[in-house]
Formats: C-alpha cells, structure tokens, sequence
C-alpha cells in the first residue's frame, strides 16, 4: 500500500514553541519537524495510509496538542526531485 506525505504549516502561541515542536517529532507518523520564518511557526512532513488516515490522525493526534492554533495541509501530490535527486515516477 502507498502511503500519502502532507506539508503542514502550523501557528503556534510563541511560548510553546518548544513543547509543540517536541510533541510533534515524536509521533510516530511525523517525518520532518522545522522551525520557519513566515506566516506558520512549524512546518511539519506527515506521512499517513490515506487522506482518512491523516484527517484522523489530524483530528486525534495534532490537533490536540496544547499550543497549535491553526493548520493548513497541503498533500504531496507528486515529486519531481527529492533529495537532490530527480524522481522516476
């Protein structure tokens, strides 16, 4: 089964900067965890099974660690390069 990666931009209080970015990196499902300049603190790679599995794993997981204020998901639909390197799909 393939799975799906999703880019998610995540606003935070400022002061739970730390804390958030911990709680993220250690599930198990978060691949990549950034600190950004910009309109979102946190820029974070999922990956999940389906678009269910990450609405879920949204819903349940992300969503409910103290200090996130608003997400905005985009699905990687398809890679070019990655890792410097150009893709063969």
């Amino acid at each position: 089964m393939s799975q799906i990666r999703v880019i998610l931009n995540i606003t935070i209080e400022s002061r739970d900067l730390d804390e958030v970015s911990n709680t993220l990196a250690a599930l198990p499902e978060v691949v990549d965890v950034y600190e950004v300049t910009g309109e979102s603190d946190i820029v974070a790679i999922v990956k999940a099974n389906d678009v269910i599995d990450f609405r879920n794993m949204l819903k349940n997981k992300i969503l409910k660690i103290e200090g996130i204020k608003t997400t905005v998901s985009s699905v990687i639909m398809y890679a070019h390069k990655k890792d410097g390197k150009m893709v063969d799909n």
